[in-house]
């Protein structure tokens, strides 16, 4: 088992990193140093202090800071990653074009399956509690596409999937297609599966979400998850449980950041015959916020 130096750092304490990116732009390395930030939390329309983000503006993605996954999620005994998702993560899926991360899913042959996509995440790398996370995305569209921003808790306090809980800050499945043009922010909890419980909330965005960069977010505390589309709230939730201990469990615990592109599964479906391939998610920064603490 790899142990990593935890550092609880708050904003007035902490100068935001310098990103360090690889030689090679797929790398992980295999002992990275966990920073883990406790937020002040955020009141809906407080002043906001940025602790942490990436632009996106290197020649790759930092191997300090990114996870990128391979595989099916055989290696986590979810094969299929637990929905029956028909591509295979490659890291070269996942790149640092004109300052913007771009997950591209392409209908080409790897072992097996004839899909492939990337999947990247900051675990053991960097986590947080509380406060505000935010990114500004470009969507793919097509029937079987699902396209995702989310998080998964660090350490799982209190069990496995969901009992320590999922947060969605945003998923879109089929855009353009049998999805239209609706997103949806959710939230995964209760028991180990299949004692687990979620909620779903579902917003008709404005505009076109697969020609356009648009805003994403959640303010997270320890009493309400709330979600935005371009800066306006169009859910909340304040009702959620763990098996394993009260409330505000499972989402009092620090949790990290995921970008994937799935194809297929039992949410979305296969894809049609009109769905166009390759097809990119692009993203042009992730951005977490506490509340300004003034003197």
């Amino acid at each position: 088992m790899l142990h990593h130096a935890i550092r609880l750092v708050m904003t007035a304490m902490f100068a935001l990193p310098v990103a360090v990116f690889a030689a090679d732009e797929h790398a992980n390395i295999d002992d990275p140093e966990l920073t883990v930030f406790d937020n002040a939390e955020i009141t809906p329309g407080g002043a906001m202090t940025l602790v942490w983000s990436d632009e996106f503006d290197g020649a790759a993605l930092d191997p300090q800071t990114w996870f990128l996954e391979s595989g099916d999620g055989s290696e986590y005994s979810i094969p299929g990653w637990g929905n029956d998702e028909l591509q295979w993560y490659l890291p070269d899926n996942a790149k640092i074009e004109n300052g913007k991360l771009v997950i591209t899913a392409r209908r080409e042959q790897q072992g097996s399956f004839q899909y492939t996509s990337a999947r990247i995440n900051t675990r053991d790398r960097f986590a947080f509690r509380y406060g505000r996370i935010e990114a500004r995305i470009r969507l793919p569209g097509g029937q079987g596409l699902w396209p995702a921003f989310w998080m998964l808790p660090q350490d799982n306090a209190y069990g496995g999937w969901a009992a320590s809980g999922e947060i969605d800050i945003i998923e879109a499945v089929n855009l353009d297609a049998s999805g239209s043009n609706v997103i949806a922010g959710s939230l995964h909890f209760g028991g180990v599966s299949p004692n687990n419980r979620f909620v779903s909330h579902e917003h008709v965005a404005p505009g076109s979400l697969t020609d356009e960069f648009h805003d994403y977010a959640i303010e997270w505390d320890s009493r309400q998850i709330r979600w935005y589309f371009d800066g306006v709230q169009y859910a909340v939730a304040d009702n959620w449980f763990s098996s394993a201990a009260a409330f505000p469990a499972p989402f009092d615990r620090p949790f990290y950041v995921l970008f994937n592109v799935a194809v297929g599964g039992r949410f979305p479906g296969p894809p049609g015959p009109t769905t166009k391939f390759p097809v990119s998610m692009e993203v042009d920064y992730v951005r977490v916020y506490q509340k300004e603490e003034r003197p």
